[in-house]
């Protein structure tokens, strides 16, 4: 009945049937790959984000080599800011409006110096392509809480004095006249002393999953339909088959003047009679 699945047109189907459902396999576990990395950031999240400082001397080497498990961990630094050091990062959006990040040398009590990115500025009015006014950093010594961040990779794109394009480490160290850790920076958390104008502080990163989940479940769930569609059709045209064959069969019967199979009749669904049929039966019992 099912021999046709071996002619060259079902075995077609058949090979686009895996094509399709390999393919939603290989997507389905692309989602699962994204989830398995969003789970990852937001325990990082969860972790390092609020935890209590830690002195700079006890993750001097991340600046300089960022573990990724490290990310977000909150340290201590005491110094003070190098204010001609001081850059502002183009392209940097904030809950959907474009503006600048500002970032500024810090140079430690140790004789290190980091990076600390203080904030977001929105899109100035007064000059195009620059913020209205970039708040300055507290003066003398400091002491400053922030969350490394790694150093960001080199966009290859211009930039106007005093801008850089992203906060790509290297580059940065080579316009200063010392020199900076290039593995990491430190996203502000506290200042103090504090001063009254700052950038806008970054929000809380989102430690929600996401739908990669369910999009890795509609993607297998499509690669099974595949098949099944495959199995449905081919049913049919089994029956379709067997059908044409039975037609083919009378056909002959008729053509060699014998009569075709008389097919059972549909059985008829019990249903409640009408008058008129009770009227008739009384009638035929009557001999009417």
């Amino acid at each position: 009945m099912y021999r046709f699945l071996f002619s060259s047109k079902w075995l077609g189907y058949f090979v686009l049937a895996a094509v399709f459902a390999t393919g939603c396999v290989l997507l389905g576990r692309w989602q699962m790959d994204r989830r398995a990395e969003t789970l990852a950031e937001i325990n990082r999240v969860v972790t390092n984000y609020s935890a209590a400082p830690v002195p700079f001397s006890q993750v001097k080497n991340q600046f300089t080599s960022l573990d990724p498990e490290r990310e977000w961990t909150q340290v201590e630094l005491r110094g003070s800011y190098d204010l001609a050091g001081e850059r502002v990062v183009r392209n940097r959006p904030l809950n959907g409006q474009p503006g600048y990040e500002v970032v500024v040398p810090f140079r430690l009590t140790t004789g290190d110096a980091v990076v600390i990115d203080r904030g977001w500025l929105p899109i100035g009015n007064k000059t195009p392509g620059h913020p209205d006014t970039i708040p300055a950093p507290p003066s003398g010594q400091v002491t400053v809480v922030a969350r490394l961040k790694a150093s960001e990779p080199n966009l290859d794109r211009g930039s106007v004095e005093g801008q850089l394009a992203s906060i790509d480490l290297p580059t940065y160290a080579s316009e200063l006249p010392f020199p900076i850790a290039t593995g990491a920076y430190g996203q502000l958390a506290s200042e103090t002393p504090s001063v009254h104008d700052m950038p806008a502080p970054f929000p809380k990163p989102e430690t929600d999953e996401g739908t990669h989940l369910s999009y890795s479940l509609q993607w297998f769930a499509f690669g099974v339909l595949m098949f099944i569609g495959f199995g449905y059709a081919a049913r049919q045209q089994a029956r379709n088959a067997a059908l044409d064959a039975e037609e083919d069969e009378e056909d002959e019967i008729i053509a060699a003047g014998g009569l075709p199979k008389r097919r059972a009749p549909a059985p008829r669904k019990n249903k409640r009679p009408t008058a008129e049929d009770e009227e008739d039966a009384i009638l035929d019992a009557q001999g009417y």
